[in-house]
């Protein structure tokens, strides 16, 4: 019986230390001031590599809705017999499995983890930069950058997503993200920065 306890104990320990999405996703004043220390990760990757936290923020949300354990849902054999997954994408940026390995031979980052905020939103800004650099898609540009996000750098110049009418509508879905959340900061962004905002 102890043993049921301190198992019960246990997990729900680790369960409240788990990373939670924020309350809100679709205002990002409301969204940085939950999660001061996302805000803080933003500006250091803004910083790092230019890539505007609106653009980071919309794709991160289209992604994985702000999940640190966001995985890809389930293929089934016959509509009931579970078969893995539809992709190794996993966790906040749905990063898959070899070009995480390709992030972190390229930068050096071995112990960088995809379910980890910072680890995550610093791996899009820096492919935010080689598909400004060998792209020339602007790291303003939240349709292009998630395109060439989902389609790969190849997949971009071969213009794979023309064939895919409901990629279109999501990477327009992303911009639009992106455009509100613009418009958001530029109303308290100087609150965040000064630690106080009236939420």
């Amino acid at each position: 019986m102890k043993k049921i306890v301190i198992t019960a104990v246990l997990t729900s320990v680790l369960m409240g230390c788990a990373p939670t999405p924020p309350k809100s996703v679709t205002n990002s004043c409301v969204m940085l001031d939950d999660k001061s220390s996302w805000y803080k990760s933003l500006k250091k990757v803004r910083k790092e590599y230019g890539t505007p936290i609106h653009v980071l923020l919309a794709m991160m949300r289209q992604e994985s809705s702000f999940k640190h354990n966001a995985k890809t849902p389930r293929k089934y054999i016959l509509g009931f017999i579970p078969w893995g997954r539809q992709s190794t994408a996993y966790g906040y940026a749905q990063v898959k499995d070899m070009t995480w390995d390709w992030y972190q031979q390229r930068t050096g980052r071995k112990s960088a983890d995809r379910d980890d905020f910072y680890d995550a939103v610093r791996f899009m800004g820096w492919y935010s930069t080689v598909s400004q650099r060998t792209l020339g898609i602007s790291k303003w540009d939240a349709y292009n950058q998630y395109l060439a996000y989902h389609e790969g750098h190849g997949g971009w110049k071969r213009k794979s997503f023309n064939k895919k009418p409901w990629l279109l509508k999501v990477a327009r879905k992303v911009e639009g993200y992106a455009q509100t959340y613009a418009v958001q900061l530029k109303g308290c962004e100087d609150d965040l920065d000064s630690g106080w905002w009236p939420f």
